[in-house]
């Protein structure tokens, strides 16, 4: 009696961890997909505003926030302040923070959705670009004195 009582249970507990992995894989096709991959400016805006939760999200975010970081050092090089070329875009100081920037890009990403399907990188210089122009130079004056 008692192995049966064993084997009834065993196949009871294999039954309700089936239905368990069967109702978790549905609840799981209903979630958002994870991106995993950026190519494009949406899948950039998906991992820095991330719609899903838990170890995934924290992630995801993670990867936006070194993007930014990399893509703003990267500017900050090619255009050091005071040099002969003049900057893409001119981040206010104090800026923003890295985290403000990936929710405003993904913000702005979902507002410009004409944008959407464009590299990632140029997406988000569009993106500094509209949120953080540059000043208009004004004509250099000359130092010699016009009698």
């Amino acid at each position: 009696m008692r192995t049966a009582t064993a084997v009834a249970l065993a196949l009871a507990g294999s039954v309700a961890l089936a239905s368990g992995a069967m109702a978790q894989s549905r609840s799981e096709s209903t979630r958002p997909a994870i991106v995993t991959h950026v190519q494009t400016a949406s899948e950039l805006a998906a991992i820095c505003d991330p719609a899903w939760g838990g170890v995934p999200r924290l992630e995801a975010i993670a990867y936006c926030q070194g993007f930014l970081t990399s893509f703003g050092q990267y500017h900050a090089l090619l255009y050091p302040q005071g040099g002969p070329a003049r900057p893409l875009f001119c981040v206010p100081v104090p800026g923003p923070t890295v985290a403000e920037s990936g929710v405003a890009f993904a913000a702005w990403t979902r507002d410009n959705p004409r944008y959407g399907n464009e590299p990632a990188l140029d997406g988000l210089l569009r993106w500094a670009q509209a949120n953080f122009p540059c000043p208009t130079r004004s004509p250099a004056r000359s130092s010699r004195s016009t009698r």
